[in-house]
């Protein structure tokens, strides 16, 4: 299981300013600086940090942390 603090620290670090009182819940879209570049950025941070590929249809369907968050954790328990 991925440490949840740890996974949201990451997650703020993609964006230039990092978002203040990011959740598990927290609709990324609607934060500040969001942008495709942000998107990739995940994606990469994803796949180097938990050695964990997300789709560019993954991505565009998710809309809260927790949805990115739960793809990681499924696949690094498999």
């Amino acid at each position: 299981m991925v440490d949840e603090k740890q996974f949201l620290q990451n997650f703020a670090d993609q964006f230039d300013d990092e978002p203040e009182g990011l959740s598990l819940e927290t609709l990324f879209r609607d934060i500040d600086g969001w942008s495709s570049i942000v998107a990739l950025s995940i994606m990469a941070m994803c796949a180097e940090e938990y050695d964990v590929i997300l789709s560019a249809n993954e991505m565009e369907n998710a809309n809260r942390v927790s949805d990115i968050y739960n793809i990681v954790n499924e696949r690094i328990e498999q």
